[in-house]
C-alpha cells in the first residue's frame, strides 16, 4: 500500500518576473509530490530557481499554474536562507514572533543546545548567532515539513554536526537546499534536480548524484548530436564544461594529494627541524613564518588566552585551512598570519614581497545598484587578469555567467551568482597570498567545483576560513584547528584528517599528532581515573563507553546501508518499518552514550 503524500504539485508553472525575459516560464509543466519521511535534495545550478521553487511548496508564492496540494493538519515550517531581522528587538522576539510561533520553553531549549542567547540584540548580532535563532524557531515549531534553505550558512562545525544528528531523529519531511556535499551526503536518501526550468527526481541520496547528472548529460549529448549542427554547441558544452571538468578535478585531487604527503614530512619532527635550518635562507620559498605566537584579549586577572604557542612555517603554494568552533579565535589567527595584528609573545615574518587579496563572507562589493561591468572592469570593456588582458564577455564565461549579462545589474542576481561574480573580481587582482572567508557561502555545486579548479590553479599561498567539511578535503594540504583553549592543531590534509585526529583525542587514545614546534611529543592521553572520584561503574563507563560508541556507530552505518534501498518499503514494509525504529532508537542511544562519556572524561579531568 503507498503511502499518501503529504504535499504535492501539478502541472507547477510560474512565468519569469520582470528582471528577466518578458513572458518567459521560469518552471512549466513540474510535477512534485513530498511523502510523510522524506529526506530530498534540491539541487541546481544558481540563478535556476532553488529558493524560489521552495517558496512554492512552502506556499510563500503564488504560481501562475498547476494544483497545490496538503494534506489536512500539515505544518510547513520554512528556515530562510536570508531570514528578515528588522524591526524585532532581541534575537528572542524574533524566534517568538507571530501567530503561528512555537512554545518559549521549546525555542530557549534548543538554542541552548545551539549555544546562543537569545536575549542578544538582533541589530548587532553575527551571522552565525542570526542563523542559530532561526533554527531555534524553524525546529521548535514541531513540523511536519521542513524546508531547508542552505541551513549550514553562517554555522561553525559543532553546530552543523548538532543540526545533523537533530535531523537523523527527525520523524518528519525535510527538503535541503545546500552547497555542504557532506551534509547532504549523511542525510538525505533522494534528489530533485532543477535544471533549466524542468525537475527531475531520482529516488538516490546525495551520494549518487554526481553519477546520475553526467549519465543525464551524455544521453542529452548524444540526442543533440543527432539534430542539426546548431544543438551540437550545447552537445559540446555538456560534454566538455561538464564532464571534462570533474576529470580535471580527479587530476588536480591527485596532485593534492602529493602535496600533502610531502607536507606531512616537513611538518614531521625530524622535517620540523631541517626547516629551522633554512629558516634565514633568502631563497627559501618560506610566505610566513610564526614562532611561539602567543594572544590573549581582556583586562588583566580576566585575560582569556586566543593562540598560545603556535609555530608554523608557511610556503609558497600552501593551502592553509582554518577550523573551528565561533570564537574559538579563527578570525584572531588570520590577522595575526597577515600582519593585520601583533603577537603578544613570539614573532610571525612575512616576505617582503608578500601581496595579499581578502574576500569576505559580506560580500560588501556587490552593491545591488551596480552594473556587472561595473564591477569587473570598472564600466569598460577589458580587464586585467593577474596581468593579462581579457574582454569582460570572454571572462565572464571563465565563471559560468551568460556573457550578455554584462549590463545586469547586481541586484538581479541570486545570492550564489553575487558570490561567483565577487570570486570573478578578486581572482583576477594581482597577488601571492588569498584569504577566504566561508567562500562556499550560497555557491551552487558546479561553481564549487569551478572555485577547486581556480584554487589548484593559484600559484600563490591560500589562507581559508570554512566548515564545508568537503570543501576543504578537497583544496587544503594543511589544517589549523582551534579548539577554543588557545592550542592549535596543525594537521598535513584536509577536514578528515583533523576530524580523526580530533575524535581519537575525545575517545582517550594517543594521537599521532603532527607538530609544528620541532622536540614537541604527542600529546598524552588523558589520565586514568583516580581513586575515589569515580564510582566502580563510573569507571567502567568510562573505559567501555568508547568501544560502545564505536560498535553503535557501525550498527548505524548497516542499517543505513539497508534503508537507502529505494525499493525496501516495496518489497517489505514492514523490515522497513523495522529498520527506521531501530536506527532511531541507536541514534538515541549513541547520543546518551556520548554525553554520559564526557561527563565522566571532564570529571576525570577535574
Amino acid at each position: 500500500m503507498a503511502i499518501a503524500p503529504i504535499l504535492s504539485w501539478e502541472g507547477l508553472g510560474l512565468i519569469q518576473g520582470a528582471a528577466n525575459q518578458a513572458g518567459g516560464w521560469l518552471f512549466q509543466g513540474i510535477d512534485l509530490s513530498v511523502g510523510p519521511r522524506d529526506r530530498l535534495a534540491l539541487i541546481g545550478r544558481n540563478g535556476a530557481g532553488k529558493t524560489t521553487l521552495m517558496k512554492l511548496i512552502g506556499g510563500q508564492v503564488e504560481a501562475d499554474r498547476g494544483k497545490r496540494s496538503v494534506q489536512p493538519g500539515t505544518r510547513i515550517v520554512t528556515l530562510e536562507q536570508d531570514p528578515f531581522f528588522t524591526g524585532y528587538d532581541t534575537l528572542l522576539d524574533f524566534a517568538l514572533h507571530g501567530d503561528l510561533a512555537p512554545p518559549r520553553h521549546e525555542v530557549e531549549a534548543i538554542a541552548d543546545q545551539l549555544g546562543i542567547d537569545l536575549s542578544r540584540k538582533a541589530d548587532s548580532a553575527s551571522g552565525g548567532e542570526r542563523r542559530r535563532a532561526a533554527l531555534a524557531r524553524a525546529l521548535a515549531s514541531e513540523p511536519d515539513l521542513l524546508l531547508l534553505d542552505e541551513p549550514t550558512n553562517h554555522l561553525d562545525l559543532t553546530a552543523i554536526e548538532w543540526l545533523e544528528s537533530w535531523l537523523q531523529r527527525y520523524n518528519g519531511a525535510f527538503v535541503a537546499i545546500s552547497h555542504d556535499r557532506t551534509f547532504l551526503e549523511r542525510l538525505t536518501r533522494a534528489t530533485l534536480w532543477l535544471d533549466r526550468g524542468s525537475l527531475r527526481r531520482k529516488d538516490i541520496g546525495f551520494g549518487g548524484y554526481e553519477a546520475w547528472m553526467e549519465t543525464v548529460y551524455a544521453e542529452e549529448a548524444r540526442a543533440a548530436e543527432r539534430l542539426d549542427a546548431r544543438l551540437k554547441l550545447e552537445a559540446h558544452w555538456l560534454q566538455r564544461g561538464v564532464t571534462a571538468r570533474r576529470k580535471r578535478n580527479q587530476g588536480r585531487l591527485a596532485k593534492l594529494w602529493d602535496m600533502r604527503a610531502q607536507r606531512a614530512a616537513m611538518l614531521s619532527p625530524q622535517g620540523a627541524a631541517k626547516l629551522a635550518l633554512t629558516t634565514d635562507d633568502a631563497k627559501s620559498k618560506a610566505v610566513i613564518v610564526a614562532d611561539g605566537v602567543g594572544k590573549t584579549f581582556g583586562a588583566k586577572g580576566a585575560e582569556r588566552t586566543i593562540i598560545k604557542d603556535f609555530t608554523l612555517r608557511i610556503t609558497r603554494g600552501d593551502r592553509i585551512g582554518v577550523v573551528g568552533a565561533n570564537g574559538a579565535g579563527k578570525t584572531t589567527l588570520l590577522k595575526l598570519l597577515t600582519g593585520e595584528l601583533a603577537p603578544d609573545t613570539g614573532t610571525i615574518t612575512l616576505a617582503k614581497t608578500l601581496q595579499g587579496v581578502m574576500i569576505d563572507q559580506q560580500r560588501s562589493l556587490m552593491a545591488p545598484d551596480k552594473r556587472i561591468r561595473d564591477v569587473l572592469a570598472e564600466g569598460g570593456d577589458w580587464i586585467d587578469v593577474r596581468g593579462v588582458r581579457k574582454h569582460i564577455q570572454g571572462y565572464l564565461k571563465d565563471f559560468l555567467f551568460d556573457p550578455g549579462l554584462v549590463e545586469a545589474r547586481v541586484g538581479t542576481l541570486s545570492g550564489g551568482e553575487r558570490s561567483r561574480l565577487l570570486l570573478a573580481r578578486e581572482f583576477a587582482r594581482a597577488s601571492n597570498l588569498l584569504v577566504m572567508d566561508e567562500p562556499t557561502n550560497d555557491l551552487d555545486l558546479e561553481t564549487l567545483d569551478l572555485l577547486q579548479e581556480v584554487i589548484a590553479d593559484y600559484d600563490g599561498t591560500v589562507l581559508i576560513v570554512s566548515h564545508d567539511r568537503d570543501f576543504l578535503d578537497r583544496t587544503v594540504t594543511i589544517m589549523l584547528g582551534l579548539d577554543g583553549s588557545g592550542r592549535v592543531d596543525v594537521v598535513a590534509g584536509g577536514y578528515a584528517d583533523w576530524d580523526r585526529i580530533r575524535k581519537e583525542r575525545l575517545q582517550g587514545r594517543p594521537v599521532a599528532r603532527t607538530s609544528t614546534a620541532a622536540p614537541a611529543a604527542a600529546p598524552p592521553p588523558p589520565p586514568p581515573p583516580r581513586k575515589g572520584k569515580l564510582s566502580y561503574k563510573d569507571q567502567r563507563d568510562y573505559e567501555l563507553l568508547p568501544q560502545r560508541i564505536e560498535d553503535i556507530d557501525r550498527l548505524i552505518a548497516r542499517g543505513e546501508t539497508d534503508l537507502a534501498d529505494p525499493a525496501l518499503y516495496a518489497r517489505d514494509p514492514e523490515r522497513f518499518a523495522k529498520l527506521t525504529e531501530t536506527l532511531d532508537t541507536l541514534r538515541a542511544e549513541k547520543e546518551s552514550a556520548e554525553m554520559r562519556w564526557l561527563e565522566l572524561a571532564e570529571l576525570v579531568e577535574g
